[in-house]
C-alpha cells in the first residue's frame, strides 16, 4: 500500500503469479476489456526472448472515496519460465495480495507447486511474509481433459486458508470473480494492519462498490 497524505491518494498493489501458461495474462487482458475504458490505463508488455510481464493501472483516473481518498489499483503479471526469477522478485516488491493461478490439470500438480514454493522463497526475499500476505488461488483452465474434479477443488479448499476458484480464464470465467476475492482479501488485510476503514473512512462495501461499478460484470455471478 502506498499512501501519499499530500495528495490524498491510496494505491494498492495485486500481483498474478503462477507458472508459464497458467493463464496470468489472460486473466489480466479479461479484466481490461471489462474495464471502463475511462478507468483503465493502457496494456503494456514488457517483453523477453521467451516471455512477458504485463501490468496496467486499473483506475488510473481514480476513484473518490466519500472521505476524499482517491484509490487507485495497480495489477501486474509475472513471467512465468523459471529463468526469469529475478525478475518475479522484483515485480513482487510492494505487493499488497496476490492471485496465484495454477493450472488445473493433473498433470500440471508438479510444476503448480514448485511455483507455489518458488512464490513463497521470493516473497521471503523482498520483505513480503507468505502467512500475513493475503493470497488467493486461482484453478484455471477447467474446459480442458485431465483437470481436477469439484470435489478435488473442495479438497483444497478445506487444506489450506487461501480461497480458491475455479476458472475457464480464456472464456472469462472465474476472473471477475478472483479479482474481487484477491481485493476483498487486500482491503480486510489492509484494514487489520492500517485500520483503513477507520482511518481513511472507507468501507470495505465502497472499496469493492466503486470498484466494480467501473466494471462489466455482465455473464457473471457478481452483482454491483
Amino acid at each position: 500500500m502506498q499512501l501519499n497524505h499530500e495528495k490524498r491518494e491510496l494505491t494498492i498493489k495485486i500481483v498474478y503469479y503462477g507458472p508459464g501458461l497458467s493463464g496470468k495474462t489472460t486473466n489480466l487482458q479479461v479484466i481490461h476489456s471489462r474495464a471502463k475504458p475511462s478507468v483503465r490505463g493502457q496494456l503494456l508488455c514488457i517483453p523477453t526472448h521467451d516471455d512477458r510481464t504485463l501490468f496496467f493501472d486499473l483506475l488510473p483516473v481514480y476513484f473518490q472515496s466519500k472521505s476524499g481518498i482517491k484509490i487507485k489499483i495497480k495489477l501486474f503479471t509475472v513471467p512465468g519460465q523459471t529463468i526469469h526469477n529475478s525478475t518475479r522478485r522484483i515485480v513482487l516488491q510492494g505487493s499488497d495480495a496476490i492471485a496465484f493461478i495454477a493450472d488445473s490439470r493433473h498433470q500440471a500438480a508438479t510444476e503448480n507447486n514448485a511455483y507455489w514454493k518458488n512464490m513463497q522463497q521470493n516473497m521471503l526475499e523482498v520483505g513480503l511474509d507468505p502467512e500475513t500476505i493475503p493470497i488467493v488461488i486461482q484453478f484455471n483452465k477447467r474446459d480442458l481433459p485431465d483437470t481436477q474434479t469439484d470435489e478435488e477443488l473442495e479438497l483444497a479448499r478445506t487444506r489450506g486458508k487461501e480461497p480458491v476458484i475455479g476458472a475457464i480464464a480464456i472464456q472469462g470465467i472465474g476472473v471477475l470473480e478472483t479479482l474481487l476475492a484477491v481485493l476483498q482479501s487486500a482491503y480486510r488485510s489492509l484494514d487489520a494492519r492500517s485500520n483503513i476503514s477507520l482511518n481513511l473512512n472507507i468501507s470495505e462495501t465502497e472499496f469493492l462498490g466503486k470498484i466494480f461499478a467501473q466494471i462489466d460484470t455482465s455473464f457473471t455471478s457478481l452483482k454491483f
